[in-house]
Protein backbone atom coordinates (compact mmCIF):
# COMPACT_ATOMS: atom_id res chain seq x y z
CA UNK A 1 0.00 0.00 0.00
CA UNK A 2 2.73 2.50 0.90
CA UNK A 3 4.56 1.64 -2.37
CA UNK A 4 1.71 3.14 -4.41
CA UNK A 5 1.76 6.36 -2.39
CA UNK A 6 5.55 6.76 -2.70
CA UNK A 7 5.53 6.85 -6.49
CA UNK A 8 3.08 9.75 -6.50
CA UNK A 9 5.68 12.39 -5.53
CA UNK A 10 9.35 12.51 -6.53
CA UNK A 11 12.29 14.77 -5.69
CA UNK A 12 12.16 18.11 -7.55
CA UNK A 13 8.35 17.89 -7.91
CA UNK A 14 6.35 20.93 -6.87
CA UNK A 15 3.57 20.06 -4.46
CA UNK A 16 0.86 21.93 -2.57
CA UNK A 17 0.84 21.48 1.18
CA UNK A 18 -2.55 22.71 2.48
CA UNK A 19 -1.30 24.86 5.35
CA UNK A 20 1.71 26.38 3.55
CA UNK A 21 1.02 26.49 -0.18
CA UNK A 22 3.47 25.57 -2.94
CA UNK A 23 6.74 23.88 -2.02
CA UNK A 24 9.32 21.73 -3.77
CA UNK A 25 10.31 18.23 -2.71
CA UNK A 26 14.07 18.41 -2.18
CA UNK A 27 14.59 14.77 -1.26
CA UNK A 28 13.13 11.65 0.30
CA UNK A 29 15.03 10.57 3.40
CA UNK A 30 14.82 7.93 6.08
CA UNK A 31 14.89 9.00 9.72
CA UNK A 32 14.46 7.18 13.00
CA UNK A 33 11.77 8.72 15.18
CA UNK A 34 10.87 7.16 18.55
CA UNK A 35 12.46 3.87 17.53
CA UNK A 36 10.57 3.69 14.21
CA UNK A 37 12.17 4.02 10.80
CA UNK A 38 10.22 6.65 8.85
CA UNK A 39 10.49 7.66 5.24
CA UNK A 40 9.99 11.42 4.86
CA UNK A 41 9.46 13.90 2.04
CA UNK A 42 11.71 16.90 2.63
CA UNK A 43 9.79 19.88 1.23
CA UNK A 44 11.36 23.30 0.84
CA UNK A 45 9.25 26.47 0.85
CA UNK A 46 11.71 28.91 -0.69
CA UNK A 47 9.69 32.09 -0.11
CA UNK A 48 9.10 31.32 3.59
CA UNK A 49 12.65 30.02 4.11
CA UNK A 50 11.12 26.90 5.63
CA UNK A 51 11.73 23.17 5.31
CA UNK A 52 9.05 20.65 6.17
CA UNK A 53 9.37 16.90 6.65
CA UNK A 54 6.25 14.88 5.88
CA UNK A 55 5.99 11.10 6.37
CA UNK A 56 5.51 9.56 2.92
CA UNK A 57 2.67 7.33 4.14
CA UNK A 58 0.72 10.35 5.49
CA UNK A 59 1.23 12.77 2.58
CA UNK A 60 -2.07 12.22 0.75
CA UNK A 61 -3.95 11.74 4.03
CA UNK A 62 -3.06 15.28 5.17
CA UNK A 63 -4.01 16.74 1.82
CA UNK A 64 -0.63 17.17 0.13
CA UNK A 65 -1.22 17.16 -3.62
CA UNK A 66 0.43 17.79 -6.95
CA UNK A 67 0.08 21.19 -8.60
CA UNK A 68 -3.28 21.95 -10.17
CA UNK A 69 -3.73 21.28 -13.85
CA UNK A 70 -3.99 24.25 -16.25
CA UNK A 71 -7.74 23.49 -16.44
CA UNK A 72 -8.13 24.00 -12.70
CA UNK A 73 -6.13 27.24 -12.95
CA UNK A 74 -8.44 28.57 -15.67
CA UNK A 75 -11.43 27.54 -13.54
CA UNK A 76 -9.92 29.52 -10.65
CA UNK A 77 -9.56 32.54 -12.96
CA UNK A 78 -13.24 32.19 -13.94
CA UNK A 79 -14.08 32.11 -10.23
CA UNK A 80 -12.18 35.38 -9.77
CA UNK A 81 -14.26 37.01 -12.50
CA UNK A 82 -17.50 36.16 -10.70
CA UNK A 83 -19.44 38.48 -8.44
CA UNK A 84 -18.27 38.58 -4.82
CA UNK A 85 -20.50 36.51 -2.56
CA UNK A 86 -20.28 38.14 0.84
CA UNK A 87 -22.48 36.52 3.44
CA UNK A 88 -24.15 38.66 6.06
CA UNK A 89 -22.80 36.52 8.88
CA UNK A 90 -20.65 38.01 11.63
CA UNK A 91 -17.09 38.79 10.60
CA UNK A 92 -15.56 36.26 13.01
CA UNK A 93 -17.61 33.49 11.39
CA UNK A 94 -16.75 34.57 7.85
CA UNK A 95 -13.07 34.97 8.77
CA UNK A 96 -13.07 31.41 10.09
CA UNK A 97 -14.60 30.13 6.84
CA UNK A 98 -12.08 32.09 4.75
CA UNK A 99 -9.22 30.71 6.85
CA UNK A 100 -10.51 27.15 6.30
CA UNK A 101 -10.74 27.71 2.55
CA UNK A 102 -7.20 29.09 2.40
CA UNK A 103 -5.80 26.19 4.42
CA UNK A 104 -7.79 23.59 2.44
CA UNK A 105 -5.20 23.88 -0.32
CA UNK A 106 -8.04 23.84 -2.89
CA UNK A 107 -7.19 26.40 -5.60
CA UNK A 108 -10.85 27.14 -6.43
CA UNK A 109 -11.68 27.77 -2.74
CA UNK A 110 -8.66 30.09 -2.46
CA UNK A 111 -9.82 31.95 -5.58
CA UNK A 112 -13.25 32.40 -3.94
CA UNK A 113 -11.60 34.04 -0.92
CA UNK A 114 -9.59 36.39 -3.16
CA UNK A 115 -12.75 37.25 -5.13
CA UNK A 116 -14.84 37.87 -2.00
CA UNK A 117 -12.24 39.99 -0.20
CA UNK A 118 -10.95 41.99 -3.20
CA UNK A 119 -11.63 45.72 -2.93
CA UNK A 120 -11.49 48.32 -5.69
CA UNK A 121 -10.17 51.79 -4.98
CA UNK A 122 -13.67 53.23 -4.81
CA UNK A 123 -14.90 50.71 -2.23
CA UNK A 124 -14.68 51.02 1.52
CA UNK A 125 -11.42 50.39 3.35
CA UNK A 126 -10.62 46.84 4.48
CA UNK A 127 -10.06 46.03 8.12
CA UNK A 128 -6.64 44.74 9.12
CA UNK A 129 -7.83 41.12 9.44
CA UNK A 130 -9.65 41.29 6.08
CA UNK A 131 -6.48 42.56 4.43
CA UNK A 132 -4.37 39.82 6.09
CA UNK A 133 -6.70 37.06 4.83
CA UNK A 134 -6.89 38.63 1.37
CA UNK A 135 -3.12 38.88 1.06
CA UNK A 136 -2.60 35.31 2.31
CA UNK A 137 -5.13 33.96 -0.21
CA UNK A 138 -3.74 36.12 -3.03
CA UNK A 139 -0.20 34.92 -2.32
CA UNK A 140 -1.23 31.23 -2.32
CA UNK A 141 -3.18 31.67 -5.54
CA UNK A 142 -0.37 33.58 -7.26
CA UNK A 143 2.30 31.08 -6.21
CA UNK A 144 0.36 28.11 -7.53
CA UNK A 145 -0.56 29.88 -10.78
CA UNK A 146 3.14 30.75 -11.19
CA UNK A 147 4.28 27.18 -10.43
CA UNK A 148 1.81 25.73 -12.95
CA UNK A 149 2.99 28.26 -15.57
CA UNK A 150 6.67 27.41 -14.96
CA UNK A 151 7.63 29.78 -12.22
CA UNK A 152 7.23 33.43 -13.19
CA UNK A 153 5.57 34.84 -10.08
CA UNK A 154 5.49 38.45 -11.34
CA UNK A 155 3.63 37.39 -14.49
CA UNK A 156 1.20 35.31 -12.43
CA UNK A 157 0.55 38.26 -10.08
CA UNK A 158 -0.09 40.49 -13.11
CA UNK A 159 -2.47 37.90 -14.60
CA UNK A 160 -4.48 37.60 -11.36
CA UNK A 161 -4.53 41.40 -11.00
CA UNK A 162 -5.82 41.87 -14.54
CA UNK A 163 -8.63 39.39 -13.96
CA UNK A 164 -9.64 41.18 -10.73
CA UNK A 165 -9.53 44.60 -12.42
CA UNK A 166 -11.45 43.42 -15.49
CA UNK A 167 -14.21 42.28 -13.15
CA UNK A 168 -14.64 45.82 -11.85
CA UNK A 169 -14.89 47.39 -15.30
Amino acid sequence: MSKAKKSEFRPNDYVVYPAHGVGQIVSIEKQEVAGFELELFVISFEKDKMTLRVPTNKATEIGMRSLSSPDVVSQAMKTLKGKAKVKRAMWSRRAQEYEQKINSGDLIAIAEVVRDLHRNDDQREQSYSERQLYEAALERLTREVAAVADGDEAAAAKQVDEVLLSRAA
